[in-house]
């Protein structure tokens, strides 16, 4: 199904405010590109579009302006920002950080047997989205395997910071896929970090779990070439100084 403005908006809860259904949509609608980056954004279209005042639409661009999505510009009005290189980079180092330790966690300490049962059902699911290219539904997959893991250990606030920084990750990854990365590829590293906890071998899964997350570092200078639009700048990143042994030998295989 395309995603749109009004099924992101049927999916939200009705029992939450105005204000909150209509950020989480607005922000939602920027990380999966249906609001691309750089385009103008009316606030008297958008309250007619769900039939809300102006006025928790123009809440919603102060929100959205302070994490980084939209940009007010006095005068000129409201625009999605284009995504940057360097904030994806900088939101992808602290993520894989927290994200290792995670794992390294889970390794040595080791997981319950029903967290070990969820993951396993969340593999399963996402295998299930390869053969009709479902990517909508891997996504938020993806999200439930990787929440599944720090709060399996314990670390809801892990868990925090991962959800504060993973905007600017996710939009790379909404057009990563399938453009650059093929789900199979993501789906077999998610097996083998599970695999690796299921071992108790602490470095594998530290290493598994940092090649997956540097899958961004492969595919986003081929989406700079095919999107240019849609980025920021087009300075060149030298992506190759942040890779390490693992992800180039991934690379070449």
């Amino acid at each position: 199904m395309h995603t749109t403005l009004q099924t992101l908006w049927q999916e939200t809860h009705e029992g939450e405010s105005v204000r909150q259904r209509l950020f989480h949509v607005l922000r939602q609608s920027i990380i999966q590109v249906v609001l691309a980056p750089g385009q103008a954004l009316s606030e008297k279209e958008l309250a007619d579009t769900f039939s809300v005042s102006r006025q928790p639409v123009r809440e919603a661009f102060i929100r959205l302006s302070e994490a980084g999505l939209v940009e007010v510009k006095p005068q000129r009005g409201t625009y999605v920002v284009k995504i940057s290189q360097r904030a994806v980079l900088e939101a992808r180092f602290v993520r894989e950080a927290v994200e290792v330790a995670v794992v390294r966690l889970a390794a040595e300490k080791g997981l319950g047997s029903a967290v070990l049962t969820d993951l396993h059902d969340l593999l399963a699911r996402q295998r299930r989205c390869i053969e009709p290219n479902d990517n909508e539904r891997f996504y938020r997959l993806d999200e439930s395997f990787h929440r599944t893991l720090s709060l399996g250990v314990k670390q809801h606030a892990a868990w925090k910071v991962i959800e504060e920084v993973r905007a600017q990750l996710d939009r790379v990854r909404y057009l990563s896929v399938p453009h650059s990365t093929p789900l199979e590829r993501l789906v077999d590293q998610h097996a083998r970090i599970v695999a690796a906890i299921e071992a108790r071998d602490a470095q594998q899964a530290e290493e598994t779990m940092a090649l997956h997350l540097r899958e961004i570092l492969v595919s986003m200078p081929d989406l700079v070439r095919r999107f240019p639009a849609m980025f920021e700048g087009q300075e060149n990143q030298r992506f190759e100084e942040q890779e390490n042994p693992v992800l180039k030998q991934e690379t070449i295989q």
